[in-house]
């Protein structure tokens, strides 16, 4: 076999926007490459290494040799190894022999790998990324499903617990096997996207895929990478979009990984108070090093252009933003400003944002960010972080923390569900049931619900009625949709045997009635992000722990009114309504059907009365633990005068209390409009 040949891919123009950071498609320069060079047909290698005294290829084609197959550096400074090695093809293992300023050989995976071998030593394939793609239909229309004005009812899932395999239960579905199965349940449960917990290659299964060693890679757990564009490109023709979670906060300590990578702090901060996780016991990027901005956005490129991912959600954005994520006093340094700001990482967010949005401006990018970091979804020019949507933490764990109550004491928290309308339209909101919720004790949802098995799956449907008509878009993981009891296990499949049993096969109904019903109603998410979309008809009821607000499309008779009934009391309840307005009950959440009680939610009686600061009203029978939703008639204007009147006269709008206001028992008006 002939030693290496000269060659290079990159250009002038190549290594200064590499140097200054502004270069985002490195993987097209980087990494192993099979091409033809002066008749030879063999694989190109490119390495960032500026520290190294040498760097070789070695693999199991030179017998892992360090001394036979060394790599050139670069001329111009850039810290660039490469070279061409003929004979080489796909399907050969390799790494990276670096010979450190210290004299010490380290043995590296190529970062820019496109797959990685499944083993402890775990070496870089020489691969490719071709594909013939069918989804051209998706890619012209996605801009459509990727609007802030359409419904997106996003399921999560971890590919390796999803299924397993049916002859052996520690046996991976691949990613064929998984678009098998996968495609028809999306379609049948109604979900509009998918989230896939990090597909790139990590080492190690109880890191669920965030400790992240290949960032080019598609895990090969589940099949090459042509088998996950298939899964991907499966989606996409049953009009399912994809959503990626990305990893661009950290990275683990492997020693085949990108930790010292040339014997120095490469990639991540040298200061350990910037550059070391104390909770993951992971190292973090030094994002004000121009080369590393590159390397992580043009990584971010790579899923969007090679993958044809429909959207990235960056994980763990509040422990890039802060210096004092996680640390105690004397464990970190404020900023320039004094603060705890981590000026390079909000640079480097607002950088990613700018660059996928100007080459991929149909796509979302979501921050899953618990802080209230402000202007998260604003855009750049504006001062914001250039976020599509920002997962709703806060609602999640209010909500969460208000069902866990026993309903007798729901009175005392009433506003635990309220408090999330006041901020809601702050950002572009998701609102997330995820998997942080059911793993590490924290029980399964089904089981944070109080009560006995009957109240436990009323107040779950309850919870998704609310979750689904509230504003913002939904994100459900896998196994809430039919109460999987127990916590999610990375290890192995869901429950899916729960499905023979009625209460779970009414849960899985449901969620798939609600799934239907938000995309096919206009009023669920026409307004999603806009405070017409909104309006409390009864919001300060907490002695009957009733809710009952309206969801509102653009035209003016798009109206669905959603009213819980959080105890299990079965009572009628009146509730005011604007004249000429007529209503249909279209969802009930304790309807036999979804394994309720079968208490029919119906309006027993008119009142021409005026209550709840609107002229009419109606009685409404209210299961026990329930969602109803109604919807809005085409208008009969019975009385005209008196509706412009009362349109042209609008009293205050109903103001929704606070924690403080709560003990205060006092009417508030409600916002009167013509509906």
């Amino acid at each position: 076999m002939e030693n290496v040949r000269p060659h290079s891919l990159f250009t002038e123009q190549d290594i200064y926007l590499f140097r200054e950071g502004k270069h985002y498609q490195l993987y097209d320069k980087f990494g192993a490459h099979t091409l033809e060079v002066d008749d030879f047909y063999g694989a190109y290698f490119a390495v960032w290494a500026p520290h190294a005294k040498e760097v070789s290829v070695i693999g199991n084609f030179n017998h892992w040799h360090s001394e036979s197959h060394k790599l050139f550096p670069r001329w111009d400074g850039s810290g660039i190894w490469e070279g061409f090695i003929p004979s080489l093809s796909w399907g050969t293992v390799y790494k990276y022999a670096i010979r450190t300023e210290k004299g010490e050989l380290l043995e590296k995976g190529d970062p820019f790998a496109l797959s990685w071998e499944q083993n402890i030593q775990a070496g870089s394939l020489v691969s490719t990324t071709w594909f013939e793609w069918s989804d051209q239909n998706w890619m012209a229309e996605r801009w459509k499903k990727n609007s802030l004005k359409a419904p997106m009812s996003v399921y999560e899932m971890h590919l390796g617990s999803w299924m397993r395999g049916t002859d052996d239960p520690d046996r991976f579905f691949s990613y064929r096997e998984i678009a098998e199965r996968l495609v028809p349940y999306l379609k049948e449960m109604g979900f509009t996207h998918v989230e896939f917990m990090p597909v790139m290659e990590y080492p190690y299964d109880p890191s669920w895929g965030y400790q992240v060693t290949g960032f080019f890679a598609a895990t090969s757990r589940f099949g090459s990478p042509q088998d996950l564009m298939f899964l991907i490109d499966e989606l996409h023709k049953n009009d399912i979009g994809v959503i990626l979670d990305w990893v661009p906060s950290h990275f683990p300590g492997d020693a085949n990984g990108l930790h010292l990578f040339d014997g120095t702090f490469l990639y991540e901060h040298e200061d350990p108070k910037k550059g070391f996780h104390p909770d993951w016991k992971s190292h973090i990027f030094n994002y004000g090093r121009p080369e590393v901005k590159s390397f992580l956005i043009s990584n971010a490129m790579f899923w969007l252009e090679r993958y044809h991912a429909d959207g990235i959600r960056v994980d763990a954005v509040t422990s890039m933003l802060h210096l004092d994520y996680s640390r105690n006093e004397g464990e970190w340094e404020p900023n320039i400003f004094g603060e705890n700001v981590n000026l390079e990482a909000k640079d480097f967010l607002q950088e990613f944002n700018k660059a996928v949005y100007k080459e991929f401006p149909d796509i979302m990018t979501i921050a899953e960010e618990s802080s209230d970091f402000p202007m998260l979804t604003k855009p750049v020019h504006d001062g914001g972080i250039g976020f599509g949507m920002k997962w709703m933490m806060g609602w999640m764990h209010d909500t969460l923390k208000y069902f866990k109550e026993d309903p007798v004491n729901r009175k005392y928290h009433h506003n635990k569900l309220t408090f999330g309308s006041m901020y809601v339209y702050n950002e572009n909101y998701m609102m997330p049931l995820s998997h942080d919720e059911v793993v590490h004790g924290k029980s399964s949802l089904i089981y944070k619900m109080p009560g006995d098995e009957w109240q436990k799956f009323a107040n779950l449907r309850a919870l998704y009625t609310y979750m689904f008509t509230h504003p913002g878009a939904k994100l459900l993981f896998m196994g809430n949709e039919f109460a999987q009891t127990n916590e999610w296990n990375f290890s192995k499949s869901l429950d899916w045997h729960l499905l023979q049993y009625p209460v779970h096969k009414g849960m899985h109904d449901f969620v798939k009635d609600l799934n239907h019903l938000y995309t096919s109603e206009t009023a669920l998410y026409e307004n999603n992000f806009s405070p017409e979309g909104m309006e409390w008809v009864e919001a300060n009821d907490g002695n009957n722990s009733i809710y009952i607000y309206l969801r509102k499309g653009k035209h003016q008779d798009d109206v669905l009114m959603v009213v819980l009934n959080l105890t299990p009391r079965v009572f009628d309840y009146k509730i005011g309504v604007n004249e000429g307005t007529n209503w249909e009950v279209i969802l009930n959440s304790d309807d036999q059907k979804y394994a309720g009680s079968g208490v029919k939610a119906e309006i027993v009686d008119e009142e021409d009365d005026e209550w709840m600061y609107r002229p009419n009203a109606i009685i409404l029978k209210l299961p026990p633990l329930a969602g109803v939703i109604l919807r809005q008639k085409k208008m009969e204007k019975k009385r005209t005068s008196k509706a412009k009147t009362l349109a042209t006269a609008p009293m205050a709008a109903k103001k929704v209390e606070t924690d403080q206001e709560a003990d205060t028992p006092k009417k508030v008006a409600a916002k009167k409009t013509a509906i």
